[in-house]
């Protein structure tokens, strides 16, 4: 170990100046403890590496990463005296994704700087935003000369290949903030980064042959112990710092695995989440589509699509006025003061759209529905004997998302909830979130939805500002949930940090057809909201008491849901929920009168049929219907118009020929009421 090693410091061009006493001190002595409790002396300023060497060549030769006092670091860091340090290994390389992968980022960046050197262009010509470690992959932002197209991906591809079978050594690096500048001068991005630092904080590079970038790290020591099971798939625009009021960057993706066999895998289901992309099928199926005129994130919806949401809103409306709910409609838009009272102003003006003002008077479009419930409830007085009173709407909201992360239907401005509040009192908390939680269940049972997973979201007790101030109510709160979730006998895993601000919630993930976990319905009990508003009853002495709220969404937006079922169903809906569900399929002109009777009696049953009377051949339409995604054709020729009778084509189910029109009339009738596939 040099000299220069043992400080953090090569020798070359970053090398901060003046660093006198360097020698003393070297001298200087340190320990850290290791798993088995034994305690290691080590130079001042040590790494882990350096703990690596000293236990054992061996272990330093595989060593890759390291946990320090609970937290993973890279072998390259100098270690705080003391610490709890445990040494990661190559055969341990698939626990520590976050570091290769990130690790994976500096490389990429380095093979682009040299794709455009070859180029021709000056190496400052490339100037670099951000490049995170994310799930199952990286990515990188370029402020570049030219820009890259997909067809320059698989040379970059070439040179990070490159990069890592060369092996180089990654060192790090600590300065003052001149002499960052003095480094990155040219690279407005990382000025940026380095000016925003507290004065005297030391700034951090990492550095692979020529390459140097800012960064905090961590990486892996050097860069033949990278997976090579890495693809990059795509590029993008993308703002810096996320603003819209900054420069577009260019964005370059990929996504990297321990191994071939799970890369190969994950690149399997990209193509099948293509194929099922519920933007591609909506436009396909002609479900819904934006406007430039209308403006983003403010989908329409075509007579195919809002079929389906029908079909959605009234399962739910029917099963909610079965359970006692009571429906209303409220308006979309109130004073600010309204949000202001309910907390939604502190915490989620960012998200809603501007004030606009009218005779006076602050009018925002809404971000949530609770606030109108609230008012819902307490325009009149309510005994103890009423309760619980469930208020229930599909109420629209409206959010300011941002643009780029805008998608279809799944991430809109506008988006209607199917949206309930329980007023109860204290002591029927329980039985009515075990009510709710049972509704989610019958509803799952119904769409299809076989493998969920129940999250208790509590409060992070260390974060003073996100949330209400009152640990006796998130105790009692808290406490109900698991309570009522025990009593049910459910898996669940709790995740502090994830509740909302005014109490705890269940949120329920439902596993897609591509095996992600989509957060579908949502369970919120709340003691803050009923405080803000001063909500109250009479009770059984005649005096005041405070309700209990209970948020709760089952099947999420009509948007939301509707986009999840696209794509779990890739269009193949079920009967029930499909747009078209039958079309009858005249196989000459002389059987097209009595294919448009059968269509008619299938419309006098609510059914949504239609008649393809068309030009082209019996196996064309045939074909068109597929392509469409209609569930059911019915076939008439000679033989089904003299008996009254069809051919029955059902996707998966095969054919059934000469069926009595009588007999599939009542049976497509039934299956569509009882909501059966």
């Amino acid at each position: 170990m040099t000299e220069n090693d043992r400080v953090g410091m090569p020798p070359g061009p970053l090398d901060a100046p003046g660093d006198s006493g360097r020698q003393d001190r070297i001298l200087l002595r340190m320990q850290v403890v290791l798993p088995d409790g034994k305690r290691l002396d080590l130079p001042h300023n040590a790494t882990a590496r350096d703990a690596a060497a000293q236990i054992g060549p061996r272990l330093a030769q595989d060593a890759v990463a390291a946990r320090v006092n609970g937290i993973l670091h890279d072998l390259l860091t100098p270690l705080p005296d003391g610490a709890e340090i445990g040494i990661i290994t190559k055969k341990q390389l698939a626990d520590v994704s976050e570091v290769w992968r990130h690790t994976l980022a500096h490389v990429m960046s380095q093979a682009v700087g040299e794709f455009y050197a070859a180029k021709g262009f000056d190496p400052q010509a490339v100037k670099r935003g951000v490049g995170p470690a994310i799930e199952n992959g990286f990515y990188q932002d370029f402020d570049l000369p030219e820009p890259l197209t997909e067809a320059d991906l698989p040379e970059i591809e070439k040179r990070m290949q490159g990069i890592i079978d060369a092996n180089l050594d990654l060192s790090r690096h600590e300065v003052g903030r001149e002499e960052a500048l003095r480094v990155f001068g040219y690279d407005p991005y990382k000025v940026e980064l380095i000016q925003e630092l507290p004065e005297g904080t030391p700034v951090t590079f990492y550095r692979q042959a020529d390459y140097v970038d800012l960064c905090r790290g961590p990486h892996l020591p050097r860069t033949g112990l990278l997976p090579r099971a890495f693809k990059l798939t795509s590029t993008s625009g993308a703002y810096w710092r996320g603003s819209e009021k900054n420069p577009m960057l260019q964005r370059v993706y990929g996504v990297a695995f321990a191994s071939q066999a799970e890369l190969d895998e994950y690149l399997r289901l990209l193509e099948e989440a293509k194929k099922r992309d519920h933007r591609r099928i909506g436009k396909d199926l002609e479900l819904f589509f934006t406007s430039d005129v209308i403006g983003p994130g403010l989908p329409v919806w075509l007579p195919n699509g809002a079929a389906i949401r029908r079909e959605l809103e009234r399962f739910i409306v029917d099963l909610e006025v079965q359970q006692g709910y009571q429906h209303v409609y409220t308006p979309a838009m109130a004073k600010s003061e309204l949000y202001k009272i309910s907390g939604h102003w502190d915490h989620y003006q960012e998200d809603m759209f501007p004030v606009m003002k009218i005779d006076q008077e602050e009018l925002v479009l809404r971000p949530m529905n609770c606030p109108h419930h609230i008012q819902v409830y307490s325009h009149k007085p309510h005994s103890y004997r009423e309760l619980p009173i469930k208020i229930a709407e599909l109420g629209t909201m409206y959010r300011f998302e941002q643009s780029g992360q805008l998608t279809g239907l799944s991430r809109v401005r506008s988006m209607t909830l199917n949206d309930a509040h329980i007023f109860c009192r204290e002591d029927q908390v329980q039985a009515e979130f075990k009510k709710v939680v049972e509704l989610i269940q019958g509803v799952y049972e119904v769409l299809g939805f076989g493998q969920y997973l129940y999250r208790l979201s509590l409060r992070d007790p260390n974060d003073k500002e996100k949330y209400y101030p009152d640990d006796s109510m998130w105790e009692s709160a808290e406490g109900q949930l698991r309570d009522a979730l025990n009593d049910m006998g459910l898996n669940y895993y709790e995740s502090p940090g994830d509740a909302a601000f005014y109490g705890p919630k269940l949120d329920v993930q439902v596993r897609s057809a591509l095996g992600k976990d989509e957060t579908i319905s949502t369970v919120q009990l709340d003691f803050l909201l009923p405080q803000r508003f001063e909500l109250e009853y009479v009770n059984e002495e005649g005096g005041r008491s405070r309700p209990i709220m209970i948020h709760r969404g089952v099947i999420s937006t009509m948007e939301r849901m509707t986009a999840f079922l696209i794509e779990n169903t890739a269009g193949d809906f079920p009967l029930w929920l499909a747009p078209r569900q039958v079309i009858v399929v005249p196989i000459a002109d002389r059987h097209v009168e009595y294919a448009r009777e059968i269509e008619v009696t299938l419309r006098a049953l609510g059914l949504r049929a239609e008649t393809d009377d068309g030009s082209e051949r019996m196996n064309a339409k045939i074909r068109n219907a597929e392509l469409a995604k209609i569930p059911v054709m019915l076939i008439v020729g000679d033989q089904e118009q003299e008996a009254r009778a069809v051919s029955v084509r059902e996707r998966g189910k095969g054919e059934r020929k000469g069926v009595p029109l009588a007999d599939i009339s009542s049976e497509l009738e039934t299956r569509y009421r009882q909501r059966q596939p």
